[in-house]
């Protein structure tokens, strides 16, 4: 009898049948991938975007058909498609990406909250059910601890515009090859078979990266990474493998409920010194009343170079803040604080974007100047929800600043 009587394989490819190894594990996620129209207020999706498609849960066997029985109703081809997987099987991954591809496809990492189901139970029954009702759900986006793992990396190198935010997780491991064995073959026939098998993924994943023109640094970081474990790639690497080049990525403003809450943004920023390295900065907007806000502005700065001696915001020919000369040295990182009266504030709402100098003085007397932009996507909501807290106004004393965390969030 011919040795595949014998044999029935299934590939585990950074997952497993090529699928991923946390996907069946993970309560986390729909059993089943699952595509979806969804809409916000304006700006909700990045800078003038309202509406996007949602692509959440397990790469299953059938994903990749239902996808483009999906699109086949969505004539925009300019709305985003933004991912929340684990992983699943790759056979379908490479052809999901191939159909991103055809569209032109833009493709971020987030998380979509649809408001019906609440933010506890976006996987029930109950939430799927709404989701793919039909029609478009209100939901808003959340890029924090949003992820595309494993097989998810495939699908979405297909696009053509690719963004991971630097609070979102992109991870990928190596492949693992399983034999399903019925009858007692000889041994030298299944390694024969089992490389067989390996050679073939491989060839076929090479040929897909390629075809998506990312680097083939990617293929040799991803052999030496074990299946059982995951390398959650940084951003030089999301950078220089071509996966995303912005030079600057960043989140959007987003409102944190701590015991004082904020308005937080996160951005890293590729460094002018040649290098693929990037800069961690990140910002906080408190209210101090109904009439002044404070922003506190922390920037990574590189181990014994000079510190900024100046930063300002600029929101177009407004200057909003000018903070002070003295930053505070909390780590890798020096920070500084600035107040904020309304009139200003009203002036960073309404731009689009914001441009942050920083001046840095030099061993020969002269400041260097550095200048790059921000946007203001998710401010203005944020502020709003953040200003129904704040107290009026009095004649009391000022008060205190809020206290620096001194552990800014690692970027990945």
């Amino acid at each position: 009898m011919m040795l595949r009587a014998f044999l029935l394989v299934t590939l585990l490819l950074a997952s497993g049948e090529l699928r991923a190894k946390s996907a069946p594990q993970n309560p986390g996620f729909a059993p089943n991938l699952v595509i979806y129209l969804a809409k916000g207020p304006l700006n909700s999706c990045g800078p003038g975007c309202d509406r996007w498609i949602a692509v959440e849960g397990n790469l299953d066997r059938n994903a990749a058909a239902r996808i483009r029985q999906f699109l086949q109703g969505v004539k925009d081809a300019a709305r985003p498609f933004f991912f929340n997987s684990p992983g699943g099987s790759v056979e379908q991954a490479f052809v999901i990406g191939r159909l991103l591809r055809s569209r032109k496809a833009v493709a971020r990492v987030g998380r979509t909250i649809v408001a019906a189901c609440g933010a506890g139970s976006q996987v029930d029954d109950a939430c799927l059910k709404i989701k793919t009702g039909g029609g478009e759900v209100p939901a808003q986006i959340v890029t924090r601890q949003a992820v595309c793992n494993s097989a998810c990396a495939y699908l979405f190198l297909g696009a053509t515009t690719r963004e991971v935010a630097p609070d979102a997780t992109m991870a990928v491991h190596s492949s693992k090859f399983t034999l399903v064995v019925r009858g007692h073959p000889p041994p030298e026939q299944v390694t024969a078979a089992t490389n067989r098998g390996l050679a073939r993924a491989e060839r076929e994943r090479e040929t897909f990266v390629a075809a998506m023109g990312i680097s083939h640094e990617l293929i040799d970081l991803i052999k030496t990474v074990k299946f059982e474990n995951a390398h959650v790639l940084t951003r030089p690497e999301l950078y220089r493998f071509g996966i995303d080049t912005r030079p600057v990525a960043e989140t959007a403003w987003t409102l944190e409920s701590d015991a004082r809450p904020y308005v937080r943004k996160l951005a890293l920023a590729k460094k002018e010194d040649g290098a693929v390295a990037f800069r961690t900065m990140e910002w906080r907007l408190f209210c101090e009343n109904k009439d002044r806000a404070r922003l506190m502005f922390a920037r990574e700065f590189d181990q014994g170079a000079a510190g900024m001696n100046s930063v300002v915001m600029m929101a177009g020919t407004v200057k909003p803040v000018t903070f002070g000369a003295f930053p505070a040295r909390i780590g890798s990182f020096e920070a500084w604080s600035g107040t904020i009266a309304s009139t200003a504030l009203k002036a960073m709402l309404a731009a689009p974007r914001l441009q942050i100098g920083q001046g840095r003085l030099m061993p020969d007397g002269k400041t260097s100047q550095e200048i790059f932009e921000i946007d203001t996507t998710g401010l203005e909501s944020a502020w709003t929800q953040l200003f129904a807290s704040c107290p009026v106004a009095t004649d009391n004393a000022r008060p205190p600043v809020p206290s620096v965390d001194p552990k800014p969030t690692p970027a990945l």
